[in-house]
């Protein structure tokens, strides 16, 4: 089996990845259901809100959770927590808001949630008091939307990520740089073929071709640093996740930070004569595309006057039935079958119960049903 079937079959192909034009659709269907269910709210408390009331565009509602993305990253890196962490509690954040909306659940409470779950799936565990006293709340804040991020999420925890690809990537360079590496099949060219047109590779912009092969060592040395920080800023803060598998985000920032040698890595694995190779690279550049345009990681002053008129609406238009999660568990704990067991309407409680179902199916057909003690 191939990387890329082990990929296809994981949960994050199935559920997770998607085109431009259906995450755009998804999304849409998501503010549109949200802000009818808004002003629905409103009405049943007799607010007396009109039909117009003015709800968050999905412009709006994707920069207030970048922003809170943006948080996220600020908040890992202060606990001084793994890169995975930080890497998956931001697309747990943006996984959950697919399909739900900030004017139902507000980001900074699913945001310290998502923290602590990330924690728990990428093996980096702290009791929740420890966890609860870095943030200044309650446990029972954290834990009151667990469950209900699990269900956004689909009951699936498993983000791959990019990392190891371009781990593996580097050491593959550094080993062409020793006249030890192995190229793709069909390419046929020696290991000391390939050391030597590394010294013959053109430089990056604005550099000076490598005298020696120490000099090459340092470049991919370099590019391996600027590449991996481009994957934990750039690649969490787009859709490119949702668009482009691990094995294109690394190649991609490779690509962005030294095209050349991005290009004579590729040479490597594909022969010039392959059909999938401009198709590959057109895909990268598309990849590489998006990451540039990713948002700064310090908002400037324009961009703080807009956050702050979007919070200010955000808190007009937010759905009163849901402003209190840690009142909604409790009330869900007393009474279990209230909204499905979950606080959710009949038809979304269905479904998730369905695919609670076939997730219980699956695990019965990969390691056969449960066994029962036959007496007699």
């Amino acid at each position: 089996m191939t990387e890329d079937d082990i990929y296809r079959a994981s949960t994050q192909y199935r559920l997770w990845s998607f085109t431009p034009e259906t995450l755009a659709s998804l999304r849409a269907t998501t503010n549109a259901a949200a802000a009818d269910s808004v002003r629905a709210a409103f009405r049943n408390l007799e607010q007396h809100v009109e039909d117009h009331t003015d709800c968050l565009t999905i412009e709006e509602e994707q920069k207030i959770v970048s922003y809170y993305c943006l948080k996220t990253l600020e908040f890992v890196d202060f606990c001084e927590y793994p890169t995975n962490v930080k890497a998956t509690a931001v697309q747990y954040l943006k996984r959950f808001y697919l399909t739900n909306s900030p004017m139902t659940y507000h980001p900074k409470e699913i945001m310290q949630t998502a923290v602590y779950l990330a924690m728990k799936a990428e093996d980096t565990f702290h009791s929740v008091r420890s966890f609860a006293e870095k943030l200044d709340v309650t446990t029972e804040s954290i834990l009151a939307s667990e469950f209900l991020l699990t269900q956004g999420l689909r009951f699936t925890f498993d983000v791959r990520h990019p990392y190891h690809g371009l781990e593996g990537g580097f050491m593959e360079l550094l080993a062409f740089t020793n006249g030890k590496g192995e190229a793709g099949p069909g390419v046929k060219k020696s290991p000391k073929e390939i050391r030597e047109e590394m010294l013959d590779m053109s430089p990056p912009p604005g550099k000076s071709k490598a005298k020696d092969i120490k000099e090459i060592v340092i470049r991919c040395q370099t590019a391996h640093g600027k590449a991996k920080e481009l994957l934990k800023t750039s690649a969490l803060l787009t859709d490119a996740y949702f668009l482009y598998s691990p094995s294109q985000l690394w190649l991609s920032t490779l690509l962005i930070v030294d095209e050349p040698l991005a290009r004579f890595y590729l040479d490597t694995k594909l022969p010039l004569t392959s059909e999938v190779k401009p198709k590959i690279f057109t895909v990268l550049l598309k990849c590489a595309e998006m990451l540039r345009s990713s948002p700064a990681t310090q908002p400037d002053k324009e961009e703080k006057k807009e956050l702050k008129r979007i919070q200010k609406k955000l808190e007009q238009c937010r759905n009163p039935q849901k402003l209190d999660l840690v009142a909604i568990n409790r009330a869900q704990k007393r009474d279990p079958d209230m909204n499905g067991g979950d606080g959710l309407d009949e038809n979304v409680a269905k479904r998730r119960k369905l695919e609670r179902e076939q997730s219980m199916k699956e695990s019965e057909d990969l390691f056969g049903p449960v066994l029962t003690d036959k007496k007699g």
